[in-house]
């Protein structure tokens, strides 16, 4: 992960648990994250997230609570929690899972390799890249 520090930066001093807080659904009784918070935090229309969800569009605002798509934000927050915990960074983590390339998966960026249901290998990744930072 790359650890240049990014200009505007609206998580800035954001720790991943004021972060993961700011996601649940104010509208719900239920203990869920909100699939449009999700999407504003990185910057994703609902419509891209509903086909990295692999739901339909409709289905993210009439049926948010639905396990299809908790199912999803659950993974996407694993690795970007598994990625904060490297970097010391919600916003450089978040950056990092939209848009880099990892050599490893065919170039193929963490948000593509959650979308295709391989967030194990990914969290397997990240913690070698931990292990190797450590030893």
């Amino acid at each position: 992960m790359n650890t240049e520090s990014v200009t505007a930066r609206p998580n800035a001093g954001l720790g991943f648990d004021q972060f993961m807080a700011s996601l649940r659904d104010p509208d719900s009784l239920a203990p869920i994250v909100s699939a449009r918070r999700f999407g504003e935090a990185l910057h994703i229309d609902l419509q891209t997230l509903a086909q990295q969800a692999h739901v339909h569009r409709n289905t993210l605002s009439r049926q948010p609570a639905s396990e299809s798509v908790q199912r999803f934000l659950r993974e996407a927050l694993r690795v970007i929690r598994a990625a904060t915990d490297i970097s010391g960074d919600v916003n450089q983590a978040l950056f990092w899972y939209r848009n880099e390339p990892l050599p490893v998966f065919d170039y193929k960026t963490a948000e593509q390799l959650v979308s295709d249901g391989r967030t194990d290998d990914l969290l397997r990744y990240i913690s070698s890249l931990e292990a190797g930072a450590a030893g």
